[in-house]
């Protein structure tokens, strides 16, 4: 069986208020946040509040289609940002995990011509990724089981 990270409830609390503490350090401030959908938005959601960032965005990038399953290349879901809201902001871009860094690199590359600067976080991430992160929690190459996504999905019994 293949060794894995498991990050517990507490231990994402932990980890979200140290990640936005680390940007906090820094310094930067930025105008709003871009959430990845679905893994980054329970982390962006925490870290939005620790920074008291009220302006937070949601793209809808698919990628992942089971453990270590994935498409291709990631694709963008509607509804898309409208480059109107994003015009000149300073963006900080959040995910759980930067595995191989394709989501973020399409994140990264949507927003470019639209905004004045965009910087990563991450809580995870794995050293073959693309994308080095300017924020991350934690490092590591093993498969992550992350507390809103390591359970079975519910479904309705008919």
């Amino acid at each position: 069986m293949t060794q894995r990270e498991t990050l517990t409830w507490e231990l994402f609390g932990t980890a979200s208020r140290e990640l936005a503490q680390t940007i906090a350090d820094d310094g930067y401030q930025p105008d709003l946040i871009m959430s990845i959908a679905r893994g980054g938005l329970i982390p962006a959601g925490a870290i939005s509040y620790a920074l008291g960032i009220k302006n937070v965005h949601v793209m809808n990038v698919e990628f992942y289609t089971g453990i270590d399953e994935r498409l291709p290349m990631p694709v963008m879901l509607p509804p898309v940002p409208q480059p109107v809201d994003l015009s000149g902001a300073t963006v900080l871009v959040i995910d759980d995990v930067a595995d191989t860094g394709g989501t973020l690199e399409l994140v990264r590359k949507f927003c470019a011509d639209k905004v004045q600067e965009t910087r990563c976080a991450v809580i995870y991430e794995k050293s073959h990724s693309i994308i080095k992160s300017d924020y991350v929690w934690r490092r590591t190459d093993q498969w992550i089981d992350f507390p809103w996504s390591s359970r079975p999905q519910i479904t309705v019994e008919r």
